[in-house]
């Protein structure tokens, strides 16, 4: 790393802005294009401070978030996700190396199914007819939180 303490800024400043997105989009139901632009924007800074190579590394980094954005744009074209969570998705992959994207999926995913479970709980125990709308924004942010928690906590990957 050329400069741990920027790098460690700049990730605190990643967790900040998937906590905003979240409580978004649990208010809301949106993920403002900005927030999703400072995420893509801070992933290239990202990537100069720790001296991550354009060849290949940074051009894999960006394969799998272009990647990333295109699966998750099947889910949004047959109504299964929103735009805002598809572009946080993909703009958040531009900080994982390939075994964190990965991860950052996994646990995503997981985190999705849970909140979708409980959100259809709470919406049959309401007695409400309508299908429930899913914050998808909180289950992105907990993927890309257990990511960077793990690099804080886990000092032997």
């Amino acid at each position: 790393m050329f400069n741990v303490a920027f790098t460690e800024v700049l990730m605190g400043t990643l967790a900040i802005i998937l906590l905003v997105a979240a409580v978004i989009d649990v208010r809301t139901f949106t993920i403002a294009n900005g927030l999703n632009i400072a995420v893509a924007l801070l992933g290239f800074v990202y990537w100069w401070a720790v001296g991550l190579p354009l060849w290949p590394s940074g051009a894999i980094q960006l394969g799998m978030a272009v990647g990333v954005f295109g699966l998750l744009s099947i889910a949004f074209f047959i109504g299964q996700m929103g735009g805002g969570d598809v572009k946080l998705a993909g703009a958040l992959t531009l900080w994982f190396a390939p075994p964190e994207v990965v991860r950052f999926l996994v646990v995503m995913s997981i985190a999705g199914g849970v909140l979708t479970v409980m959100l259809l709980i709470l919406h049959k125990v309401r007695r409400k007819a309508s299908q429930p709308e899913i914050p998808y924004g909180v289950a992105i942010a907990i993927g890309g939180l257990f990511i960077l928690a793990q690099r804080f906590l886990n000092q032997f990957s």
